[in-house]
């Protein structure tokens, strides 16, 4: 009898204990970096055959042809000859790509910290030509669902982050002065074109990259050896590029940034505009730029959303006085693009939007095309292109906007 009390008494307190611990631990999703040295990073870019699309970011456009970012995986290369019905040629293993740009037949990508040069004058033979190392700031983008970080094989002088693996542990409870969770222990002659969201842009001799924070210039009179040979800072968290005449409007998540290149190898800053967070495209026609403003936790890096999404037309008529002309809401914008009085924007699930732009003051809403998730468009002269989950969809202009010519599922 006495053995079954104790027997008892020892579940008794195994229970209290166990319940004691629960409420001690909870389950926490955490990521944990996947990734290369530096060494396999730059050993692994190579020319494959049609690949399977991942996830589509970016597009650009030179001569025929269509190049399409797989994101952090390289680039898709799509002949265009004929766009009622495009087709891959090959693909290009970058790895940590983001942005291409084209000059005389040499192609320009980011690779995480470098820069590489590809020469596609035989678009079925291309090859790698050049490498800039340790001229570009790496871009992280971490998991916005992560409320933890596993950072025990970590080696931060060594490793390049390429991804992560998001799981789901239980951990301790641990207790916060703030609202937010920490993340962890840290120990030719010719060129292209990019739509909105680009941070590449070549203007004659020089490509101007944005990284995270700066304005990276590049001589690249030998095509073949571009030389990094000067840089710029503008802000924390610089996203776009745009050229107009001879001034640079830099996107960023906090303002739109303006630098004169008059002096081509030194561009120097001539004002700003100020908004709060968001993520931020621009273009430029005329006296006015036209930016998008996406809210949502990937915008805000887990700050309050304050305001919606919306497009605001600032007022350049003087260059050292940007002011506000007018504000339209939006639901969830991303690029955007300008064609004469046309204004193309992606409006991300909400599909791809046609206003009529010859009064800012009054926008018109010529066209929704809904039924496809938008992302980015580049208006070309004969065709506006637009990318958006892993479709290219072309478009031709009409009077009234644009009419549908073809879309091309990359799988």
């Amino acid at each position: 009898m006495k053995f079954k009390y104790l027997f008892l008494f020892l579940i008794g307190c195994l229970f209290v204990s166990c319940s004691s611990d629960d409420q001690q631990f909870e389950y926490y999703k955490v990521a944990k970096p996947i990734t290369l040295s530096v060494e396999e990073l730059r050993s692994s870019v190579e020319i494959l055959p049609v690949q399977n699309i991942t996830t589509s970011g970016k597009i650009y456009a030179y001569q025929q042809y269509i190049f399409i970012n797989d994101v952090d995986k390289g680039v898709h290369v799509i002949d265009n000859r004929n766009p009622l019905q495009p087709s891959r040629i090959n693909f290009l293993k970058i790895p940590l790509n983001r942005d291409v740009s084209i000059k005389g037949d040499y192609l320009y990508a980011d690779s995480g910290m470098d820069l590489v040069v590809f020469n596609i004058a035989d678009i079925n033979n291309i090859q790698m030509v050049g490498r800039v190392e340790n001229v570009l700031e790496n871009y992280i983008e971490y998991p916005e669902e992560a409320q933890f970080y596993n950072w025990d094989d970590y080696d931060y002088q060594n490793d390049i982050i390429v991804g992560w693996q998001v799981t789901v542990e239980r951990r301790e409870v641990i207790q916060y002065d703030d609202e937010a969770i920490s993340v962890g222990d840290s120990s030719g002659n010719s060129s292209g074109s990019g739509g909105s969201l680009a941070r590449f842009k070549i203007v004659n001799d020089y490509l101007y990259a944005v990284d995270n924070s700066k304005i990276n210039v590049f001589d690249i009179q030998n095509l073949t050896s571009p030389v990094k040979v000067n840089e710029e800072y503008v802000t924390w968290e610089a996203e776009t590029i745009f050229h107009e005449n001879d001034k640079l409007f830099i996107g960023t998540r906090s303002g739109m940034y303006i630098y004169d290149i008059s002096q081509p190898s030194s561009p120097q800053y001539i004002s700003d505009f100020d908004h709060l967070k968001f993520c931020d495209p621009v273009v430029v026609d005329g006296n006015y730029a036209y930016v998008t403003l996406r809210a949502g936790a990937s915008c805000m890096d887990g700050e309050t959303q304050m305001l919606e999404s919306r497009l605001e037309i600032i007022n350049i008529t003087d260059i050292y006085n940007p002011q506000l002309e007018e504000t339209y809401f939006m639901d969830e914008p991303y690029g955007l693009g300008i064609k004469n009085d046309h204004l193309f924007i992606c409006d991300g699930a909400s599909g791809l939007k046609v206003y009529n732009k010859a009064d800012v003051s009054n926008l018109q809403l010529l066209q929704t095309y809904a039924s496809i998730n938008a992302y980015d468009v580049i208006p070309l002269g004969d065709k506006l292109l637009m990318i958006g989950a892993n479709k290219l969809t072309q478009y031709s202009y009409t009077d009234t906007g644009i009419e549908l010519l073809s879309e091309f599922t990359i799988q």
